[in-house]
């Protein structure tokens, strides 16, 4: 039987600060060009709290408003509100500013690498508490704080890296062994906002899927960092250390790792497991990147845009076994880019849309929705590199047309009816496919889809290992009414008939015999 989606959550964490200390862009750009127009006039771009809330694609990642509903606004969806969606909750989680996200990171920490300043935990710490999914026992993580002259002195003598609020420095993240750049300050960093905000998704997913904590038994986590040390530099385990602090006290897991496929790679393998009776729940969760805050900062500053690229990302899933009712996960009939496939359009899309159609003997217009790069086209149309999820409905369109699976005249028309607008952050992995997971579990129950593909794409030339390009899909389905006792019941009627008939085949065998 095949496993079933039981829930998914999806968090945002605002960290404006953490733009201007920590993104990519802008740490090398202070090295390269230290007094440049760029650095100057980016804290003018710079969204607040209640900016950040009332952004249309972000009130849409965690629940609060449906992609359909967004595609009726006019792109770019920067200066649109709508009243009522400013809600820091949602179906699916929450946005958390930037000062209880700092909170957080240190009750992740373990080894007392995040010092966080007294008088900003007695500001915060309230607040902070007051949220229903931080329970008793990461309450009891928060550390006092230390003083201001300890925080100047690691910042300053230590090379620790500095946590800024409000243009403040509020605490420091420190090295975690003197010569080892895998424990540097700054890949501690990385590696607690990941850490905290994987948790901060495991903590929401237990809450939208009401599961027990001890139910769960494995855990995958897919984000694109990666923790070690110098002698296994990537070797993990983000998954188990993010389940320890939300009290997954029965799960053990590891991490998979696939660029931005690696959260479609995961959700495989998750559905997999459970469907093998290896495991009866397993999470795939990720965290995100600060280094992708303001990646593409550059060009939204010189369109006069605000730094849209402000939101740490996170989401988890919830696969269990079939229980009749939830959308099945069609691991029978997977899309993969091959060693073999190249890099030509019309091939990936033929590798991971086509083939495992034609192997379920379905055309491409027999998915409702396909969930592909959900990237939010307010953030990469000024950066040059158009509406992302538009460009991958095109092409699908075209090779239905080319395969005869649907009209010419349909073409224009594809894209809103299979598709949707882009509306997930650019934290790599997070908008490959994975963000209409929780939209489509509530699709499907309520009748407005029967099926959709999730197509998670990676860029494995990244690494520098190979040019090669990476994606895997799966299809998401509605729940055929089979449960598991129904398969074990079947199964056993089948057993009874065989032994019938087996009898039957040997009593007509010694009567011949006897004759």
């Amino acid at each position: 039987m095949n496993s079933v989606i039981k829930g998914a959550s999806y968090i945002l964490a605002h960290t404006p600060d953490m733009v201007m200390e920590n993104g990519t862009t802008q740490t090398t750009e202070k090295i390269v060009n230290p007094n440049s127009e760029y650095l100057k006039e980016l804290p003018n771009h710079i969204r607040t709290y209640e900016q950040a809330l009332a952004y249309l694609p972000n009130q849409t990642y965690i629940g609060n408003m449906h992609p359909d509903e967004l595609a009726k606004y006019d792109q770019p969806w920067v200066d649109t509100t709508v009243e009522g969606m400013n809600q820091r909750t949602g179906k699916y989680g929450e946005i958390m500013p930037e000062d209880e996200f700092y909170m957080l990171m240190q009750c992740v920490d373990v080894f007392e690498l995040v010092m966080l300043e007294k008088s900003f935990v007695a500001a915060t710490k309230e607040k902070f508490v007051a949220n229903p999914v931080i329970d008793e026992s990461i309450v009891a993580r928060i550390h006092e704080g230390v003083d201001a002259s300890e925080v100047e002195h690691f910042v300053n003598e230590e090379h620790a890296e500095p946590l800024v609020f409000a243009g403040k420095t509020v605490g420091f993240v420190k090295r975690a062994h003197d010569v080892d750049p895998n424990l540097s300050a700054h890949t501690m960093l990385e590696n607690m906002v990941t850490k905290a905000s994987a948790v901060l998704s495991l903590l929401h997913l237990i809450r939208v899927t009401g599961i027990n904590k001890e139910d769960i038994d494995y855990v995958i986590d897919c984000c694109e960092e990666a923790c070690g040390d110098m002698n296994q530099r990537g070797g993990g385990n983000f998954a188990k250390a993010a389940a320890e602090i939300a009290g997954l006290v029965n799960a053990t897991g590891c991490d998979v790792r696939g660029f931005c496929a690696g959260p479609t790679h995961a959700f495989i393998n998750a559905a997999s497991l459970v469907k093998a009776g290896t495991h009866k729940h397993v999470v795939i969760v990720a965290g995100g990147c600060t280094a992708k805050l303001g990646m593409n900062g550059k060009d939204h500053v010189k369109k006069g845009l605000p730094i849209l690229e402000d939101m740490i990302g996170g989401f988890a899933v919830l696969l269990g076994e079939n229980d009749g009712i939830n959308p099945e996960v069609d691991t029978e009939h997977t899309g993969k880019h091959t060693v073999g496939t190249g890099s030509a359009p019309q091939n990936v899309i033929s590798s991971l849309v086509t083939n495992p159609l034609d192997a379920a003997g379905l055309k491409i217009t027999d998915v409702d929705k396909y969930s592909a790069e959900m990237q939010n086209p307010d953030i990469t149309k000024p950066a040059g590199a158009g509406d992302v999820p538009l460009a991958n409905y095109k092409m699908i369109a075209a090779l239905g047309v080319k395969r005869g699976d649907l009209e010419k005249k349909d073409l224009a028309t594809f894209p809103a009816v299979h598709g949707m607008v882009g509306w997930a952050p650019t934290q790599g992995h997070i908008p490959s496919g994975v963000p209409y997971i929780g939209v489509c579990r509530d699709d499907i129950l309520e009748g407005k889809v029967n099926r959709a593909m999730i197509i998670g794409k990676g860029s494995l030339f990244l690494g520098r290992m190979t040019n090669l390009f990476d994606g895997v899909s799966v299809m998401i389905t509605k729940n055929s009414g089979k449960t598991e006792e129904a398969a074990v019941s079947e199964e056993h009627i089948k057993g009874l008939i065989g032994k019938a008939m087996k009898d039957f085949a040997a009593s007509l065998l010694a009567a011949a015999e006897e004759e």
